[in-house]
């Protein structure tokens, strides 16, 4: 299956599928003038797939090298940049050469930053491993790495020649790992899909069951994500309502540490702390924010935050990137239809109260990135609609 992102001479694929691993080499010869191919990883996701990755580049008949770099959101930071740079300079990529970004949000956030800076710019393609990569970070250019005062503080838009995600890849994750996914996949069907939201309600656990093929899922939100794209790449109008629940998210990610909360945890959370707003303000009713509540729950996904310093937590969402010098959030008028306001104090206030618990005792402590019980899949009959590809 693939969705088309169209952004004219620049405009790519989204290839979906179980296997499709296997057409990594053939895509990136396909799409790049490159003679030499540098792959970008972490350890837990080059013990199960960068053989498979290499094999597919090395018979496509590029010159195939591997760096793996230090794991989680820690080291998306200068010193792993740097080694990323230095690795491309040792290797003597060239202007024509690629980067392909084999891993979760961490490794594709980060080489699609080095790619689109080494050289004054070079290819990269996009080889997501996780669900969260694979219906929101590998599509969209958006690169980038945290600096300790915020999230993605230093960046660039810089567009793949291809993303390519194997669902097989799902079957490894970490029970964990899986889960912080659905943040944003919660977040397209508040977004965008009214169907796809009444879904997932029905499936309930079963979202997070064993033996589920996750791939028309994967496909209907790569789907949203690249209309969106397509339409405001730069994200001066429509773009910006695929912030939902960010706002917030990306301080709790910052004020706990980055690190501590995943980004799809934050993400569930800030979901309810912009229904909480929407409720508060008359946007919609009080049973969206319940049912999203419920959702959340029964996917393992958090529904609570420890409460924050409120002069740290308004200073870092002053000088969050997309603040623009006012503090500003989506909410829903309903599902499908979002919109971006500036609310006061007072109510964001009064909206993040109704999340904060001083006993909230997320995240877990026995749950790694490298360790835990197999992923999850969901039914191939629960086709979410396709009016957005």
């Amino acid at each position: 299956m693939t969705v088309r992102v169209e952004l004219g001479d620049r405009g790519y694929d989204v290839h979906v599928g179980v296997g499709v691993r296997s057409r990594v080499g053939p895509v990136t010869a396909d799409t790049t003038r490159a003679q030499r191919a540098l792959v970008v990883t972490q350890q837990p996701v080059a013990d199960h797939w960068l053989d498979d990755v290499v094999a597919s580049i090395d018979d496509a008949g590029l010159d195939t090298a591997t760096l793996v770099i230090p794991d989680g959101e820690a080291h998306k930071d200068v010193a792993t940049l740097a080694m990323v740079w230095e690795e491309c300079a040792r290797r003597q990529l060239r202007r024509r050469d690629v980067i392909v970004a084999l891993g979760g949000g961490v490794v594709g956030d980060l080489a699609g930053f080095a790619a689109a800076t080494y050289n004054r710019g070079i290819d990269v393609v996009q080889v997501p491993s996780t669900l969260l990569a694979m219906v929101d970070s590998s599509i969209g250019g958006k690169t980038g790495i945290d600096l300790p005062g915020g999230k993605n503080l230093v960046g660039a838009i810089h567009q793949p020649t291809a993303v390519v995600a194997d669902t097989d890849m799902l079957a490894t994750l970490p029970a964990r790992v899986l889960r912080e996914g659905f943040g944003e996949v919660v977040k397209h069907a508040l977004l965008a899909d009214r169907k796809m939201f009444k879904r997932l309600v029905a499936a309930g656990p079963e979202l997070v069951a064993p033996g589920r093929d996750l791939s028309t899922l994967v496909m209907a939100n790569a789907a949203i994500k690249a209309a969106v794209v397509s339409e405001d790449e730069r994200e001066h109008g429509r773009r910006a309502h695929l912030n939902l629940g960010h706002t917030y998210a990306h301080v709790l990610e910052v004020l706990t540490g980055l690190g501590s909360w995943w980004h799809g945890e934050a993400v569930a959370v800030g979901l309810l702390v912009s229904l909480a707003l929407g409720e508060e303000l008359g946007h919609h009713g009080r049973d969206l924010r319940a049912t999203t509540t419920r959702l959340l729950a029964d996917i393992g996904l958090p529904t609570t935050a420890p409460v924050l310093d409120r002069d740290a937590l308004f200073e870092v969402m002053a000088r969050d990137k997309k603040s623009d010098g006012r503090i500003r959030w989506v909410v829903l008028d309903r599902i499908g239809t979002p919109t971006l306001i500036t609310p006061d104090p007072a109510a964001i206030e009064a909206a993040i109260a109704r999340v904060e618990d001083p006993n909230c005792s997320w995240p877990p402590t026995d749950a790694g990135t490298e360790t835990g019980s197999p992923a999850t899949e969901l039914p191939t009959d629960d086709t979410p609609e396709r009016s957005h590809a």
